[in-house]
């Protein structure tokens, strides 16, 4: 049958559905059972077979990876994959600027300490790109002394958290500069002046509203993260007091982020001490939604696994330049994955010589940086940086954070009059970049896909994982509602995943043609009876099902943010899907990890089930539709499926991902996340 006849077919057919869904509403749906496939399970986290699947599959990449350098047996070679790794982490966050353009650097005032003084400086990393930052100098200005960059991890008053490590080391010699990332401590971009507060929180929440843009925008909130710190470096060395060659960088959590990151970018930093932030992704993958739920796109970087760089990557970008890796024993960033990623690269350093310039110290702590891992780090900086040893470390004077504000008001935009948002500064960049040619959105899907799903096997469970081409069903019941029979299944494939579905039709064996149907959170229950009954009374079989991560396959648990506790106490459903800290957003990162949008693992489930109701149930599916957010799911599979066409359009109900970057959407369907999305046709 034609799109267009089956178009013409659809219109009368549908408009007769309506007329006789008010009566069929108005019949008793089934109970609840009819709709369940699987046995209820307590609530609580759980290893479930998405999270496995994410997981082997995590694995294998990494994998892949270990056994592409295993061929390492040259320091050119280790040369040459340095500048391939480079290359792919650069395109994975989007590049950076092309252009450093004018500091503009403004001291706005100055506190002395005992043998040192506090700078209050702002400088722009980009035009209209505030940044808020902490100088710490000693006062012998007529010696040049070695300098630290000290970037904030994920505290809401930002650099001002770090005060502490930071006079630690200026008492040592340095010249220290730490800073606001953006959406922290004086450069929130959401700030409710009436409130005097962040419409989200300055911890890990803003940084999910820009990443999560960045990432529709094909780049990564680390590309404005970076280039923020490149930009620091940059101001160091337009200071009297600094040497050039002696700069080194360390931070923790999300500053152990930014030191990996800015580090492994700018060659200029010649000593590392990333803490609390190097593991092995796919361990970290493992502990997230349990341990450290809250979402941080830019230690998500899509791809990160795929394609071979994980932690061992970044690293490998510091080699032969002296590295310490300092680590919590208790931490979410699992240990062994720090201590698997450590012995990795310290194998490559002492292979060529330079086993010297690695160390490592673990503190039996939780999350922080500790006073221990401190003296271990600033010792190794020490040393490397040829300044005398000091034992112990001195006792900083806590500042109250009014004294250590750069701002009047406490924060950059409301004073700054040519202040950009960031969000203005990530849509300017699709702006740059979508003149370029881009695929379509079935090409991209198939991209990396698989392309043979309509010709995979379908055969009965006999209870072993089904191979990789395989759909393995086995029968969970009928019941009988209305002249209507609902036929229950689970679905087997991908070897570990599992996918609930629904055969709903007539009593009496005719085959008609089937639609594939979906709510917003998965297959059809008792409250959707009268809708599909209309469906089914104007000719159609239905399917519905639960897509992974949706529907009766979710973890029955709520994600506590730590950052945030009022998101752990939202309803069940919010709760899960809510784009800053919730389960689904944690899976959804996984999948961008391992290259692979959780957008089309959907739509790879509609190709599965399409491909069961075929070989298995024998129909032939011509429709889909959906209700609430499963309405844009629906049209991308009426795109990507052959034959299959969308029973109710309305553009209206669409989505798009460049809308959300040209109006500069905060919050939408985490589901909905494609890197790169806004550029798709």
């Amino acid at each position: 049958m034609s799109p267009q006849t089956l178009s013409a077919r659809l219109l009368p057919l549908l408009a007769l559905g309506v007329c006789l869904a008010r009566f069929s509403a108005a019949q008793q749906a089934p109970p609840k059972e009819a709709f369940q496939v699987l046995q209820p399970r307590s609530a609580g986290p759980r290893m479930t077979p998405f999270l496995r699947y994410q997981l082997d599959l995590a694995w294998r990449q990494e994998e892949e990876r270990q056994r592409a350098w295993e061929a390492i047996r040259s320091e050119g070679d280790l040369r040459r994959l340095q500048e391939e790794t480079r290359q792919k982490l650069l395109e994975m966050i989007g590049g950076l600027p092309e252009e450093k353009t004018a500091l503009n650097p403004q001291i706005t005032g100055k506190i002395q300490m005992k043998g040192y003084a506090i700078e209050k400086l702002i400088f722009e990393s980009l035009p209209g790109v505030y940044v808020t930052a902490l100088v710490y100098s000693p006062d012998d200005r007529g010696v040049k002394h070695p300098a630290v960059l000290v970037p904030a991890g994920h505290a809401p008053n930002g650099k001002i958290h770090y005060q502490g490590v930071s006079q630690r080391l200026v008492s040592r010699g340095y010249v220290v500069i730490a800073w606001d990332p953006v959406g922290q401590g004086e450069r929130s971009q959401f700030w409710d002046a009436k409130e005097r507060k962040s419409r989200y929180n300055l911890i890990c929440a803003e940084h999910a509203v820009l990443g999560n843009m960045a990432f529709l925008a094909g780049a990564n909130l680390a590309r404005w993260e970076v280039w923020d710190g490149i930009r620091a470096v940059d101001y160091l060395l337009t200071r009297p007091d600094v040497d050039g060659e002696r700069i080194s960088i360390t931070g923790t959590s999300g500053g152990g982020t930014q030191t990996a990151l800015i580090a492994a970018l700018d060659p200029r930093i010649k000593v590392a001490v990333p803490s609390c932030y190097i593991t092995s992704l796919p361990m970290r993958m493992a502990n997230r939604i349990y341990a450290d739920p809250d979402s941080d796109p830019e230690q998500d970087i899509y791809g990160m696994v795929s394609r071979g760089v994980d932690h061992p990557g970044l690293l490998l970008l510091l080699y032969p330049r002296p590295l310490m890796i300092a680590s919590a024993t208790l931490d979410f960033f699992p240990i062994e994955g720090a201590r698997k990623s450590f012995r990795e690269i310290r194998a490559l350093y002492e292979q060529f010589g330079h086993g010297d310039r690695i160390a490592m110290v673990e503190g039996y702590h939780k999350h922080e940086y500790s006073a221990e891992n401190q003296e271990a780090a600033l010792t190794f900086l020490d040393r490397f940086n040829r300044t005398p040893a000091k034992a112990g470390l001195a006792e900083p004077a806590g500042l109250p954070d009014s004294d250590l504000l750069c701002t009047k008001s406490g924060q950059v935009m409301l004073e700054e009059a040519g202040a950009r948002p960031l969000l203005d500064v990530i849509r300017e960049y699709y702006e740059q970049h979508k003149s370029t040619q881009h695929r379509t959105l079935p090409e991209e899907y198939r991209n990396g896909g698989d392309r043979s799903i309509a010709t995979w096997e379908v055969p009965k469970f006999n209870g072993a994982p089904p191979g990789n081409r395989q759909i393995a069903w086995e029968s969970r019941g009928t019941a009988k509602a209305g002249g209507y029979l609902v036929d229950r299944y689970l679905l087997h494939y991908r070897k570990v995943l599992e996918m609930p579905l629904l055969f709903i039709h007539a009593e009496a064996d005719k085959k008609r043609e089937a639609l594939l149907w979906f709510g917003e959170n998965g297959k059809a229950g008792p409250s959707d009876w009268g809708a599909l009954q209309g469906l089914l009374q104007s000719g159609f079989d239905i399917v519905t099902f639960d897509v992974r991560g949706l529907g009766e396959t979710r973890m029955q648990f709520t994600a506590v943010s730590p950052d945030d506790p009022a998101l752990g106490k939202l309803g069940f459903d919010e709760a899960y899907r809510n784009s800053v800290s919730g389960v689904l957003a944690n899976h959804v990162y996984n999948s961008l990890l391992t290259g692979r949008p959780y957008f089309f693992d959907m739509l790879e489930d509609v190709e599965v089930a399409s491909r069961f109701a075929r070989a298995r149930l024998e129909r032939n599916v011509t429709a889909v539709s959906a209700t609430g957010r499963g309405y844009i799911l629906a049209s991308a599979a009426s795109q990507v499926l052959p034959g299959v066409k969308l029973t109710n359009p309305d553009h209206e109900k669409i989505l798009r991902w460049s809308e959300i970057v040209e109006g500069e959407r905060e919050v939408w369907p985490i589901e909905l996340l494609v890197p790169g999305g806004a550029y798709l046709q």
